[in-house]
């Protein structure tokens, strides 16, 4: 499939990159086709990219990243909705607001992206936990971990014994941060 898209340009995705919202994402439940692009920049930020509208692309972000201890607890009825029969083949994004001044990164934990791994469907699920903000600022965690990076990659490059490989949907590790009710 090719998309023109106004971030990214010209994209080739294949069919089993394509990520599939039933419900679409809350405010734009038209749009159902996306795919995870990287654009390769080391900020570790993905793009949930619109197969069915190029100006569209969602910022998103691991929350074990920037909130290690986040957890994602889904109903009986969310998994059944995601084809789960098992959490540990999902991974979970929050979607990200990114403005002028990027220290006021925030990150939306109320309302994280769930996609099973497997069968590529995709949820946004609303949590009902009241610890967790719609705008919660992760600036300071995101460029403390960057820089963790940074300065293993620097490490690694002296030994010569350690490469850095580009993120892709394939290669994320099954998140932990997901439980059952």
């Amino acid at each position: 499939m090719k998309i023109n898209t106004t971030r990214f340009g010209h994209l080739e995705v294949d069919a089993e990159e394509v990520i599939t919202f039933p419900e679409g994402i809350i405010g734009f439940d038209t749009l159902k086709k996306f795919c995870l692009v990287d654009p390769g920049d080391d900020t570790l930020i993905l793009w949930l990219q619109s197969l069915e509208n190029g100006a569209f692309a969602f910022p998103v972000l691991e929350p074990k990243i920037f909130k290690p201890d986040y957890i994602v607890k889904l109903s009986a009825v969310e998994l059944k909705g995601l084809q789960l029969a098992n959490v540990n083949q999902s991974v979970v994004f929050n979607i990200l607001t990114i403005p002028a001044n990027i220290t006021e990164l925030t990150a939306n934990l109320k309302a994280p992206i769930v996609i099973n791994l497997r069968d590529q469907i995709g949820k946004q699920v609303v949590l009902q936990e009241n610890e967790y903000s719609l705008k919660h600022l992760m600036f300071k965690e995101l460029k403390a971990h960057l820089l963790t990076i940074e300065s293993s990659k620097q490490k690694a490059s002296k030994e010569r014994t350690v490469s850095v490989v580009p993120i892709n949907l394939r290669q994320i590790v099954p998140s932990t941060q997901v439980k059952n009710l």
